[in-house]
């Protein structure tokens, strides 16, 4: 079955990375018509960047071969059930469907422990942890208003 194929490609990038240290053993593949089109290995101490998930990268990879910035008529392929930001960027690109192998809380057993994220989402934002606050809404509502009637605006 060709599902198996991809999640052991997806899981041969989270291997291949960790063998060597520059990253986290999390790997990711973006499949179209039955051809992987995007690769993705966690890169984030590699790159110092925490959005250099294997997943963010996979899409990033696929959408550049591509040449769009929607994967319709995709599939992706995770290692491991995507972390909350993941599942965001997958959402945003707006696949068919994802396949993962590991879940998250295979994950955090090892140290990746993204629940304080899904709890911080559920708290208001002034009371998070890092917390956030409103600030001149009305400037940037008046924005978005223009964006709407723009006739340079590309719908995503």
């Amino acid at each position: 079955m060709y599902q198996k194929e991809f999640m052991m490609e997806a899981i041969a990038l989270s291997q291949e990375w960790m063998a060597t240290g520059e990253g986290g053993p999390f790997g990711s593949v973006v499949v179209k018509d039955g051809r992987i089109v995007g690769k993705g290995r966690n890169r984030v101490t590699v790159d110092n960047d925490p959005t250099a998930h294997a997943e963010v990268v996979a899409i990033r990879d696929a959408c550049r071969n591509l040449n769009t910035f929607q994967l319709n008529g995709c599939e992706v392929y995770c290692s491991c059930e995507p972390c909350p930001m993941c599942m965001g960027a997958i959402y945003w690109a707006r696949p068919d469907r994802i396949y993962y192998a590991a879940e998250r809380n295979d994950a955090a057993n090892v140290g990746f422990d993204d629940s304080f994220i899904y709890e911080e989402i559920d708290l208001e934002p002034s009371k998070r942890t890092i917390p956030a606050y409103q600030y001149d809404r009305l400037t940037a509502v008046n924005v978005l208003g223009r964006w709407k009637t723009s006739e340079v605006k590309i719908d995503y």
